[in-house]
């Protein structure tokens, strides 16, 4: 690299005490920032969601008595819980499961291709985001009884 080359290019800024107030708000994370986070998200909330998970199959495949009870759960509530909110939980389980899917189908498909590329790396994020945002959409339509 020659000493003109290096002149031309401007300097990087430098951030070594990061005000999270003031630093935080104005950077923009790339599309592919979002998925990986949100790919932590939802692996997450599946694993603290796990016994809810658990007791919706169990109930659901046990017996014709505990289905009912089941889709009574959904409808009326169980307890104080309101069955929107039942219906809210398992929005987010459904959600948590279809981006953790794709997002880590992904990252299977970055690792065997070697495909590791700013350009592809965007686009697959975008294509994740999405899909995954879509088919919450239609499923959350038919968990509130809109088709």
């Amino acid at each position: 690299m020659t000493e003109t080359a290096s002149s031309i290019r401007p300097k990087r800024p430098e951030f070594r005490n990061i005000n999270a107030f003031s630093d935080l708000p104005s950077y923009s994370l790339p599309p592919a920032g979002i998925v990986s986070i949100l790919h932590r998200i939802s692996g997450a909330i599946l694993f603290v969601l796990m016994p809810f998970i658990i007791w919706m199959f169990d109930t659901s495949v046990s017996s014709e008595f505990s289905y009912a009870r089941f889709t009574h759960v959904f409808s009326a509530g169980i307890g104080g819980v309101p069955g929107w909110f039942i219906k809210l939980v398992a929005l987010a389980i459904i959600w948590s499961y279809l981006h953790h899917f794709i997002a880590g189908v992904r990252h299977l498909w970055m690792d065997i291709n070697h495909a590791v590329s700013k350009e592809f790396g965007r686009s697959s994020a975008l294509v994740t985001l999405s899909l995954g945002t879509l088919l919450t959409l239609v499923l959350a339509a038919k968990l509130f009884g809109l088709y």
